[in-house]
């Protein structure tokens, strides 16, 4: 039956299955792991109930605040390495730029919709500024200055974030135009779409002046 030649298909086609795999290893829930391997916290019963670097802080930090900034730092660098790794694998495999964006938007889709976790997830900024940073170094260190900055200004987390997809957006658009070598927005916004929707009750919060602070 067709369908069933299609599923076969799919099944043997090494860019479907490494599209997959991206899903998978991005869905990986670090600092989830991390927060109840070294300080006893679950991650999804306390904070911003998260998985992602801010609510690792905020949490671990009521127990421990010397563990809390170690364990942050290394969620951010684990959740950006995990997209950062699919890449560099379809790369020495020489997929093409349209396949690596595809594997791009799948492991920020698996970190924000956790298969380990019933599709719930965190917010995808670190594992979406992994990606991008290997697909768009300039624009992702104009990015990353931007949160820097906006972070040490506001000490906000989500608007940080929010002010770093701006920069990122408006950069690519000044420097490039266009995503290089593909010719279209279109992978760009679906990483931008995901981190926005994941980020609706913190606009929320934020028109209404109740997000909290992190400090």
């Amino acid at each position: 039956m067709p369908i069933l030649d299609i599923l076969a298909g799919l099944v043997t086609n090494i860019h479907f299955i490494f599209y997959v795999i991206s899903f998978f290893v991005g869905g990986i829930p670090f600092g989830l792991i991390l927060a109840k391997k070294f300080a006893d916290a679950d991650l999804k019963s306390a904070g911003s109930q998260s998985i992602g670097a801010t609510n690792v802080l905020r949490v671990v930090k009521e127990k421990n605040p010397s563990l809390a900034k170690k364990l942050a730092v290394i969620t951010v660098a684990l959740d950006a390495f995990k997209g950062v790794f699919m890449l560099i694998i379809g790369t020495l495999l020489s997929f093409d730029i349209n396949a690596l964006w595809l594997m791009a938007i799948m492991a920020a889709a698996g970190h924000c919709f956790s298969p380990y976790l019933k599709f719930e997830g965190g917010k995808g900024v670190a594992t979406g500024a992994g990606v991008m940073l290997f697909l768009l170094p300039i624009e992702t260190l104009i990015a990353i200055v931007v949160w820097f900055i906006a972070g040490r200004i506001l000490k906000i987390s989500s608007a940080a974030s929010l002010l770093a997809v701006a920069a990122l957006v408006v950069s690519v658009i000044l420097i490039h135009g266009t995503i290089p070598h593909v010719n279209s927005f279109t992978p760009l916004v679906f990483i931008v779409f995901i981190i926005l929707y994941k980020h609706i009750p913190n606009i929320v919060r934020l028109i209404k002046k109740e997000e909290s602070k992190v400090v």
